[in-house]
């Protein structure tokens, strides 16, 4: 008997996958790109303040996401269960998932504020300039109350695109970032009245914005259709203990995969700070246009997650495979015309950001962009690929994969190069491309071996 050969996806499955998968991952990733938009606006202005404000800030950021990455991660797991929940048609378990997110956010935020507020002393302790550590602890003060209200909208937004419609917290954004930068030019400069609150002042414009987004998420949840009909502040009181471990089952090595994703990078600046200060102004720098680039991949990983739970739900074997192999397509594509771009125009980024004056750092931040060409494309696929893994409620291996990636990996490259050999700041760059690149590839393979698993 001849052995049997895996058929190909009809081309008409596979558009209307392509479509399915932009109608969802378009809104998305606009989001994802207006919020760090605002963030960009933050480092633009705060930039103009000279390296030490900048390094002060790459700094804070450092402390401040180490709390809020995990309590991202755990949010993340309300797009599934609700997604789940929905493919299911049960109205009931779509509200819960929601309000075991909020309650979620709520328990885990007290104790992570400890961080943000203790910011100036971790800081010193792993060795970073008192006056840097010192600037950071004001950007911390500021930035800390924003932190539960930003993860509540995370949850809102898991809820809004599980029942496929994530138009609503895009249109929240949107208005948001004007808004963002109108706060944070009075507050960090002073105008009209408003004395100036320097790096403090640029923290505390963020938590007011991430207050308002997320009582305009709040508002559409509950008074617009088709959200409405889910009830979804009904008996918001009740804790719902079963429902809030399958939460954490799912979403807590989220959290502890992207602490390590993020701590490698937090790490990196760490290191830069040992290295100058210039040095982590471009760093910073480079970082921020590699989040921005990312953004648009992470988003087509949320859709991609919803997609792939709708097909598990469905029990159809050959639509999550097209699911994943389609959004994954999809980052690969956008990224690579991204990097080419970023190649093209690293000196002129560098300029936007720092100005004339810093030729050195500039020259510094175009070469640590360069570099990270060798990874952007990488770090779009890991996400896609750990976005469909999601979606097969496959996130206790993926946390092994970046364990090894990201810190056996990525962080003993990133301390040899950077500091056994003559590279410095540029060899801590290619460290961390090198962890991304093998957590990417790994992600890809689990993913062809679980849907080979489905098909037989």
């Amino acid at each position: 008997m001849a052995p049997r050969v895996a058929a190909r996806a009809p081309s008409h499955h596979l558009r209307a996958e392509l479509a399915e998968t932009l109608r969802l991952a378009v809104p998305m990733a606009l989001t994802q790109l207006g919020q760090i938009a605002m963030m960009t606006t933050d480092l633009a202005f705060i930039g103009r303040l000279g390296d030490e404000a900048v390094a002060a800030a790459a700094l804070a950021g450092t402390v401040y996401f180490v709390s809020f990455t995990f309590g991202m991660g755990l949010m993340s797991a309300v797009a599934p269960l609700a997604a789940q929940a929905f493919g299911a048609r049960d109205p009931r378990m779509v509200r819960r998932s929601l309000r075991v997110g909020l309650w979620a956010a709520l328990f885990i935020t007290l104790p992570l504020m400890v961080l943000p507020f203790r910011g100036e002393q971790i800081l010193l302790a792993l060795g970073q300039a008192p006056t840097a550590a010192q600037l950071a602890q004001q950007y911390l003060f500021g930035l800390a109350w924003g932190m539960l209200p930003a993860l509540w909208f995370i949850a809102i937004r898991g809820f809004m695109s599980a029942v496929n419609r994530p138009e609503p917290v895009l249109w929240i954004t949107l208005a948001a970032i004007p808004a963002n930068a109108l706060l944070v030019y009075f507050l960090l400069y002073g105008a009209f009245g408003v004395p100036p609150l320097g790096l403090f002042g640029a923290g505390l414009a963020t938590s007011i914005v991430n207050l308002a987004t997320f009582l305009a998420g709040l508002w559409f949840a509950y008074r617009r259709p088709p959200f409405r009909k889910y009830q979804v502040l009904g008996r918001v009181w009740r804790l719902d203990w079963p429902l809030m471990r399958q939460l954490v089952i799912v979403g807590a090595p989220i959290s502890v995969s992207f602490l390590l994703e993020y701590g490698l990078f937090g790490a990196a600046g760490l290191l830069m700070g040992l290295i100058s200060t210039a040095a982590l102004a471009a760093h910073q720098i480079a970082l921020q246009i590699a989040a921005i680039l990312f953004m648009v991949p992470f988003g087509i990983g949320m859709a991609a997650t919803v997609r792939v739970v709708h097909a598990v739900g469905r029990a159809d074997a050959p639509a999550v495979r097209r699911a994943g192999l389609v959004a994954t397509g999809l980052g690969i594509a956008f990224m690579s015309v991204m990097t080419l771009l970023v190649i093209l125009g690293r000196f002129a980024i560098a300029e936007i950001f720092l100005g004339e004056a810093a030729e050195a750092t500039a020259q510094l931040t175009a070469s640590l962009l360069l570099v990270g060409s060798t990874f952007f494309i990488a770090d779009g696929v890991q996400t896609v690929a750990a976005g469909a893994l999601r979606g097969m409620n496959d996130t206790r291996l993926p946390l092994v994969f970046a364990t090894i990636s990201y810190w056996l990996i990525g962080f003993t490259s990133a301390c040899l190069l950077g500091f056994l050999t003559t590279l410095g700041a540029v060899g801590i760059w290619i460290g961390l491309s090198a962890g991304t690149a093998a957590y990417a590839l790994l992600l890809i393979l689990r993913f062809r071996l679980l849907t080979s698993r489905l098909a037989v």
